[in-house]
C-alpha cells in the first residue's frame, strides 16, 4: 500500500539507539507541541500534564530517575534529543472539567446556553470514580490517546521515538514534582534520531499479526 500514512507507520519502530549529536529543531518542536496540545481525549477532559526535557539539568533529573529499576532505559535519557514526560491526572474532579467546558465556550466551539448541559458529560468520570476520588485508571487511558498521536507524528516528522513504561513513577514524582503538580507519569517517550550503525532495532521488516487475524467487518 502506497499511503502516506502506511509508509510512516511502516518506517515508525522503536529506537533503542540514539545519536546523542543530532537535536530536533525548534520548527518541528513546535510542530510536536501543537500535536500535543490537539490531541483527543474523552469528553474533552484533558486530564493530563506533559513535561518535555531538554536541557542538561532536566536530562540529569530524568537520568537519575533509574536509580532502583529499568536502567535499560536509563541511557536514552542522555542520548535522546528531547524527552517527553506524560502524565495522569489521578483525581480529576468536577472543578476542573468545568475549567475545560469554559475553553469549549470561549473558542467558540460550544454555544454559552449549551454550557449547563455539557457539564452533565462529567458523569461520565463519575462513572469511573471510587469512593476516595480516584480516576486515574480512566485518566491515564487519556494519556495513550495523546501518545499514539504523538508518536504518529513524529513519524510523519521521520523522528524516532521509544515509549517507555519501564520508568519508575515514584521516583520522576520526587524529581519532577513541581512541574508536574500532582500528575502521575507511568509512561515517557524518547525522541530523537537514531544511531543506525548501533540501533539493533533499525531497518528490520514489521512483525504484526494478519489483518484478518485482529480485524473483523461484520
Amino acid at each position: 500500500m502506497s499511503h502516506q500514512i502506511i509508509k510512516d507507520l511502516h518506517n515508525r519502530y522503536t529506537a533503542k539507539q540514539y545519536d546523542a549529536s543530532k537535536r530536533i529543531s525548534t520548527e518541528d518542536l513546535e510542530v510536536i507541541k501543537e500535536a500535543i496540545r490537539l490531541s483527543a481525549s474523552s469528553i474533552n477532559s484533558q486530564p493530563w500534564k506533559f513535561v518535555l526535557v531538554e536541557s542538561e539539568e532536566g536530562n540529569n533529573r530524568f537520568h537519575d530517575t533509574f536509580a532502583n529499576k529499568h536502567q535499560f532505559n536509563q541511557h536514552h535519557a542522555k542520548e535522546a534529543s528531547h524527552t517527553l514526560l506524560l502524565a495522569y491526572d489521578p483525581e480529576f474532579i468536577k472543578e476542573k472539567f468545568s475549567k475545560r467546558v469554559d475553553v469549549e465556550v470561549s473558542s467558540g466551539h460550544l454555544p454559552a446556553d449549551m454550557r449547563d448541559n455539557f457539564m452533565g458529560a462529567y458523569a461520565f468520570a463519575e462513572m469511573n470514580t471510587d469512593e476516595n476520588g480516584y480516576n486515574g485508571s480512566w485518566t491515564k487511558a487519556q494519556v495513550y490517546l495523546a501518545l499514539g498521536n504523538i508518536m504518529h507524528t513524529l513519524a510523519r516528522l521521520n523522528i524516532a521515538s521509544t515509549p517507555m513504561e519501564g520508568v519508575d513513577p515514584d521516583l520522576i514524582g520526587e524529581k519532577f514534582s513541581a512541574e508536574l503538580d500532582g500528575h502521575i507519569c507511568e509512561v515517557a517517550l524518547a525522541m530523537g534520531y537514531p544511531n543506525t550503525d548501533e540501533d539493533w532495532n533499525h531497518g528490520l521488516p514489521k512483525a504484526r499479526l494478519a489483518l484478518e487475524d485482529i480485524i473483523t467487518t461484520v
